[in-house]
């Protein structure tokens, strides 16, 4: 399994039952694939769109529905679509449950940067300082390094998007929950030491005394006596 599937299965057992949810663009979109069987999710893109499916198929994509980066999409029966303006009522208003977003950086105090690259031609921020100031719960998806190189840092080096914190930072070697005493190591993804997460990180883990597994399934319902 590639890093990024380990990323979107993880992400997606945070969704529940009747969730508004916005997929950024990237990584996240890959999320909805793997909703867990039973729910019902809303998906939401910030250009106009409420119930969000996947192209019912081949050579039956529509110019006139598209996500945030442009992709083809589908509809549900009964979705909703509107104007730009409507939409990011929506997310500023606090209506939607859950944004789930792509990461550049992440700080020891939860605030993410992900829009910009100095000195290079990347698309600006978009809805992203939005979403990340108006979601109820705020998830970012993300590899844990670049290059090599650590991007949960004890400061961002980039431009942050919001200062507010993030509810969860999930990659392909751990789930990471910032609070108020700093960043807390919640699971380890399968194979995966306590030493290699703590290795690959810059900012400072405060790490339990068990640290379990992360689940890339839904946990099985009880069987009823």
């Amino acid at each position: 399994m590639d890093d990024k599937t380990i990323i979107a299965k993880r992400v997606a057992l945070e969704l529940r039952d009747g969730d508004l949810v916005n997929l950024g663009i990237g990584l996240p979109t890959t999320v909805a694939r793997y909703v867990s069987p039973g729910i019902s999710i809303h998906f939401q893109s910030e250009n106009g769109i409420i119930g969000m499916a996947p192209v019912p198929g081949a050579g039956l994509e529509d110019e006139s529905l598209t996500d945030a980066g442009g992709g083809f999409i589908g509809a549900m029966p009964g979705a909703a679509a509107f104007d730009s303006c409507t939409s990011f009522g929506l997310i500023r208003g606090g209506h939607l449950d859950v944004t789930v977003l792509g990461g550049l950086q992440v700080d020891e105090l939860g605030r993410l940067a992900n829009w910009m690259v100095p000195g290079k031609m990347v698309p600006g921020m978009g809805g992203a300082m939005d979403l990340v100031c108006g979601a109820r719960r705020v998830i970012v998806a993300m590899t844990h390094t670049a290059k090599g190189q650590p991007k949960i840092l004890k400061r961002c080096t980039l431009p942050l998007t919001s200062v507010r914190r993030v509810a969860l930072v999930v990659t392909e070697l751990a789930v990471i929950e910032p609070a108020d005493e700093g960043l807390v190591l919640r699971e380890v993804a399968p194979g995966v030491t306590v030493r290699q997460v703590v290795d690959a990180t810059e900012a400072d883990l405060i790490v339990p005394d068990l640290v379990p597994t992360m689940p890339l399934t839904p946990a099985r319902p009880a069987v009823p006596a």
